[in-house]
């Protein structure tokens, strides 16, 4: 199964689960949200790989995501990857989930 399939049945039995069973939902919806960035950023990485970092700043501006010169080619990667990243049905479906999550008082970070 793939990670946005993954993602997707772990959305679709969120709305049904409560308390410490939809943080662990959400918990691994995170960790599945972490692996597709990755992975999304490595394919990237290696479409991009080449370009002069004036053109990759560019790209980043073009897609709303401004970079100052402070930024490096590894960072304006990353950005890029994380704003296509954002578009997918995956990251869709896990943004909504923790915002649901949210909106009934469960989220991953907890106080000690």
């Amino acid at each position: 199964m793939t990670t946005t399939q993954c993602i997707l049945d772990l959305a679709a039995a969120a709305p049904a689960s409560h308390g410490e069973d939809l943080v662990l939902l959400l918990a691994e919806a995170n960790e599945l949200y972490q692996q597709g960035l990755q992975e999304l950023h490595r394919e990237v990485a290696a479409r991009l790989d080449g370009l002069a970092i004036a053109d990759l700043m560019f790209a980043a501006d073009t897609v709303g995501m401004p970079c100052d010169a402070s930024q490096g080619r590894d960072e304006v990667i990353l950005l890029l990857a994380l704003v296509e990243w954002e578009m997918t049905p995956a990251a869709m479906a896990y943004t909504e989930m923790a915002a649901d999550a949210a909106r009934r008082g469960v989220c991953l970070i907890r106080e000690e």
